[in-house]
């Protein structure tokens, strides 16, 4: 519509200052023609706004002009009140920033959105981290910023899960990603893109070198292909399991990354089945969190695997058992 593409070009021109009239024609995908009508239509209404033509010209606002407008409707008032991941803005340092922003915001606003926009802010709040997350490691995230926003390689210490050495890696960074409470630096080494959990960084070093990004990739589509990695990885061993009622709504939430046929949740039968596909016949070992409320059914070897997990920690418990008789505490003594 001509009004939106007129208050378009008056928020570009405040923002940017004199904007050729080719580059206003691109961005609104409309004629250059298209765009010096529009210009004078904004003059004819009393805006301040003027062409010049030649190689320097350009569009502009007279000096010092300024408007209240901000173009936003009253839905895109509420939704930038709706502060999705607050943690992020604190472990990036933008805390007081951001609510210095939002107050600016909320002055800009056309005086009939600020009570939708206020309520908002109070009525609905986003909390990114998960039930029972457990401790979290603190993270220093200022290396891994100063190399993002500086384009400069990045020298990390890395420890992977399940091991104790830490690695040495130079990689090439796009960027910084949230997910779920977790932070993680996306980059690639060698050229391959790789995921790095900011928890498991213990040291990081930002080197003189520039970055090393492949031509024209961003960080989304690099963090696309990581995430379909992790999502969609292949599975190997399809396993059939029962599942007690009564643990069902636990087993879906707990085992959702292996599910591959979603059990019913209603009926009567005590016991409802599920399918899932591992990777490896050890994977099946998380199952034992469930107790005997969980059953492995197929395949052998996955049953036997489970078998083997749970006398494992019969025969634990049973020689803890055998030390404490042997060897009493004074307290028992006493």
């Amino acid at each position: 519509m001509k009004s939106d593409r007129l208050l378009s070009i008056l928020l570009l021109l405040q923002t940017r200052g004199r904007v050729p009239a080719h580059e206003l024609a691109a961005r609104l995908e409309v004629s250059v023609r298209t765009i010096y009508r529009d210009v004078e239509a904004l003059s004819a209404s009393g805006v301040p706004v003027y062409a010049e033509r030649g190689r320097h010209g350009g569009i502009e606002l007279l000096a010092g002009f300024r408007t209240d407008v901000t173009g936003l409707t009253a839905d895109e008032s509420r939704a930038l009140f709706i502060l999705a991941a607050q943690g992020a803005h604190a472990a990036l340092g933008l805390d007081s920033a951001l609510g210095s922003a939002l107050r600016k915001v909320m002055a800009a606003l056309p005086a009939p959105h600020r009570p939708a926009a206020e309520a908002t802010s109070r009525r609905v709040l986003v909390d990114a981290t998960r039930w029972k997350g457990g401790p979290q490691r603190s993270v220093d995230l200022a290396a891994l910023q100063d190399a993002v926003f500086a384009d400069r390689r990045l020298r990390l210490r890395y420890r992977h899960s399940g091991e104790r050495e830490t690695r040495t890696y130079t990689v090439d960074p796009y960027g910084l990603v949230a997910k779920a409470g977790v932070w993680y630096l996306v980059a690639d080494r060698r050229g391959l893109p790789r995921l790095f959990r900011a928890d498991r960084v213990r040291s990081a070093a930002v080197l003189d070198e520039p970055v090393r990004r492949r031509p024209g990739v961003e960080l989304a589509e690099v963090w696309e292909v990581l995430r379909r990695q992790v999502e969609e990885r292949p599975g190997g061993i399809d396993v059939t399991v029962r599942v007690r009622r009564d643990r069902l709504d636990l087993f879906v939430r707990l085992m959702a990354p292996y599910l591959t046929e979603l059990p019913e949740g209603d009926g009567e039968d005590a016991w409802v089945t599920a399918r899932l596909s591992l990777g490896v016949v050890g994977e099946a070992r998380q199952l034992l969190q469930f107790s005997d409320r969980v059953e492995v059914l197929s395949p052998p070897e996955v049953r036997e695997e489970v078998a083997r997990a749970a006398a494992s920690v019969t025969d634990l418990y049973q020689r803890v058992g055998e030390r404490s008789v042997q060897n009493p505490s004074s307290q028992e003594l006493l």
